[in-house]
This record gives C-alpha cells, sequence and structure tokens, in this order.
C-alpha cells in the first residue's frame, strides 16, 4: 500500500501537487471541469492541514513549446471560482526565478499555481535538470495526477524520486476501485472494448480474458478481430498487423470458455464523413464498397442482454464514430444498459464519459473514471510508474 497525503505533515511545508487539469478547452474558455471539481478534496485536505501548496499540471500537447492558447490561467480563474476563500496565485512559469520567489512567499493555506509543465521539453523526456527545478521549489511531492501517471514524466516521475512523496485522494480513488473490482469482481463480469485502434486495447483483452465472464468487442476495433474471424469486413478499419493475435486471443478464450462477442451487424458508409448516407448491414458480413461505422441494432439488443445480466462492468470506448450523431446511437445504447446494472460500473475513455454525461447518467455509474489511458495501463496488468515511484506506508 503506498503512502498517501493522511500519513504526512504538511503543516508550514511546500507541498508540490501534481494534477491532471487537462481539461477541454475552447476559444480560451474551459467547456468541461470535471477534472479540476475532482481535485478539490485533495487541495482542501492539503489546505486545512496547513500546506503551502504549489499546483502543476500540463495542458494540451505544446511540444515542449509556449503555446498562449494552452496556458493555465484559464484554471487559475476557475479555482478562484471554486475556491473563494483561498489565496491563490498564478505564476507565468513553472520553474525559474518568478516561480521560485513565489512559491518562497507562499504562506499556509495559500495557492501557487504554475504554468504548463509541456512548455518545456525537459517534462516529457523525464529530463533530470527539469525534475530538479521543479522539486526545488517544495519540500514535499504528492501526485494525484491519475490521467498522466502512466507517463515516465519529469513532474511524474523525476521529481516524486527527489523528494518525500504520498499519492492524494483521486490517485487513491482510481488505482483502488480498479484494482479491487479487477480482483475481486461481483459475477457475472463483463468488460465492454471499443474505440478505433486495436492496438490500443489488444493487449487489455489479452489480460481481461483471464479475469471477466465476457468481453463485448465494438468500434473501430471490433473489426480487426472480425477479420481474425474470416469474415468480410468490407472497407472497414483494421490493424493488419494484429489480425493473428486477435485470432490467437479468440482461440484463448474459446478455451478458457469466455464468451467474446462482435457485432452481428453494422451502420455503415461509403465514406468517413458526417454526413455520409447511412446503410444498414444487418448481417456480420459487410459488402466490399462499404466501411462500418457504428454496430447495428441486432448487436445493441445483442449486447444490452448481457449487460444486463451482469453483475459487473468496466467500459471503455465507444463503439462507432461517436462525433457523428449518424453513428452514436450505438454507443448511446450502451450508455443507457450500462447504467440499468444495478452492481458495479466503472466508466473510461473520452467517448465513453461524453455518452454517460450527454443523456445525463453519471449519477447511474459507479465509477467514472478521469484517466483514460491510466486506466487501460491498469486493466492490461501494468504498473503505473507515477504509483510504482511513490513509497510505501508504514
Amino acid at each position: 500500500m503506498k503512502r498517501t497525503i493522511e500519513n504526512l505533515d504538511v503543516k508550514n511545508k511546500r507541498v508540490l501537487l501534481r494534477v491532471d487539469f487537462n481539461v477541454p478547452m475552447e476559444d480560451g474558455f474551459i467547456t468541461d471541469d470535471t477534472r479540476i471539481q475532482r481535485e478539490l478534496p485533495t487541495i482542501k485536505y492539503l489546505l486545512t492541514k496547513g500546506a503551502k501548496l504549489i499546483i502543476c499540471s500540463h495542458l494540451g500537447r505544446p511540444k515542449g513549446k509556449v503555446v498562449e492558447s494552452m496556458s493555465l490561467m484559464p484554471v487559475a480563474k476557475r479555482l478562484i471560482e471554486l475556491l473563494p476563500l483561498t489565496k491563490i496565485r498564478f505564476a507565468n512559469d513553472c520553474i525559474g526565478k518568478e516561480a521560485k520567489d513565489m512559491a518562497e512567499k507562499l504562506k499556509a493555506g495559500e495557492i501557487l499555481l504554475l504554468e504548463n509543465l509541456r512548455f518545456y521539453p525537459g517534462e516529457e523526456k523525464n529530463d533530470p535538470f527539469f525534475a530538479k527545478e521543479l522539486a526545488s521549489l517544495a519540500e514535499i511531492y504528492v501526485n494525484d495526477a491519475f490521467g498522466t501517471s502512466h507517463r515516465n514524466h519529469a513532474s511524474i516521475v523525476g521529481v516524486a524520486k527527489l523528494l518525500p512523496n504520498a499519492v492524494g485522494f483521486l490517485m487513491g480513488q482510481e488505482v483502488n476501485t480498479i484494482l479491487d473490482v479487477l480482483d475481486n469482481p461481483i459475477r457475472p463480469f463483463v468488460a465492454i472494448l471499443g474505440g478505433s485502434k486495436v492496438s490500443d486495447k489488444i493487449y487489455v483483452v489479452m489480460n481481461l480474458i483471464s479475469k471477466v465472464n465476457a468481453v463485448l468487442i465494438g468500434g473501430g476495433m471490433a473489426y480487426t478481430f472480425l477479420k481474425a474471424k474470416g469474415i468480410n469486413i468490407g472497407k472497414s478499419l483494421v490493424d493488419d498487423e494484429k489480425v493473428e493475435l486477435a485470432k490467437n486471443i479468440l482461440d484463448e478464450a474459446e478455451k478458457r470458455g469466455i464468451s467474446i462477442f462482435l457485432p452481428i451487424d453494422h451502420l455503415c458508409a461509403e465514406a468517413l464523413t458526417p454526413n455520409a448516407k447511412v446503410h444498414k448491414v444487418r448481417s456480420a458480413e459487410i459488402p466490399d464498397e462499404l466501411m462500418a461505422l457504428d454496430i447495428g441494432p441486432k448487436t445493441v439488443k445483442l449486447f444490452s442482454r448481457v449487460i444486463k445480466k451482469s453483475a459487473t462492468v468496466i467500459w471503455n470506448g465507444p463503439m462507432g464514430v461517436f462525433e457523428f450523431p449518424k453513428f452514436a446511437k450505438g454507443t448511446e445504447n450502451i450508455a443507457k444498459a450500462v447504467s440499468k446494472v444495478q452492481g458495479k460500473t466503472i466508466v473510461g475513455g473520452g467517448d465513453s464519459i461524453a455518452a454517460i454525461r450527454e443523456l445525463k447518467l453519471e449519477d447511474k455509474i459507479y465509477h467514472i473514471s478521469t484517466g483514460g489511458g491510466a486506466s487501460l495501463k491498469l486493466l492490461e496488468g501494468e504498473i503505473l510508474p507515477g504509483v510504482e515511484v511513490i513509497e510505501d506506508a508504514k
């Protein structure tokens, strides 16, 4: 068990809190502040314990350069709105003289938010100098950035090696919830996987067939598995390099008595465009001139029946091209089915979560994960670098 903030004495100490404030932005405004809201319990706890709180995060992919549209200033403004009684300052840098001066002047119960870590190439390269400069701002390090803890970055791994450390409440909740479901599921246990790239989740499928009772596969990744079964997939998305591996997974699942359900009908089009004419293909076989862009109604009914009988569900990835309304119905219907499960349900991945939120079903989901990539690594059976580096509780 890793050390948590409850095991630390943070009174009058500068605490560097790594968070994931990689929030969606549009025209300089935050369109969804869920990641900020989910961080508040850890922030409030550290403040009440008298910490001098220095918060750092990345935003977007500026590739080691200063990109004005990816500044964390809008996040600072949102924090001020959410914590009106707390003095919050913003540094125009994350290392350097200004950041150090502001950190040294920080008082107990105050917050300093640093500028985007990824404005420096040293962040993603886990550069020792960048990590040392960042660590020099504080006396204690806390990692609560679950969504980025599968990355071997300076603020995730490098700094943790240089300071006394711990995990925050959000990190603990995310890791413990997912691992508990994987290790102690109430059965039947069903995994639903979607999304466009089979390479992102094929190792998840490999790990899960030793744990679940059934796997439902939709989205673009389904067509690599269908091709592995010898089914014609037309112009649908396929990863030819993974077809043989998909076949091996299907064979292994059959040996273990694990059911893998694939689409039995599809909504197709001749091209991937939002206004494309929809062709309903009522069998698993897809004509050569068409590409599948969503699961069909028969598949929705099949998947929904399996979900209805389940007691534990993990869902990551959409069933179709969710960003196009014509091909969003499969994902929406699966979201509704998952929301009716009486047991534990965990949803991760941007489009899966977006479907849950658009349908206002958040209150009917046991756990919505803040980190798609990190949760996938846990589902693969991997250890997150950002968690592994944290000291064990004594």
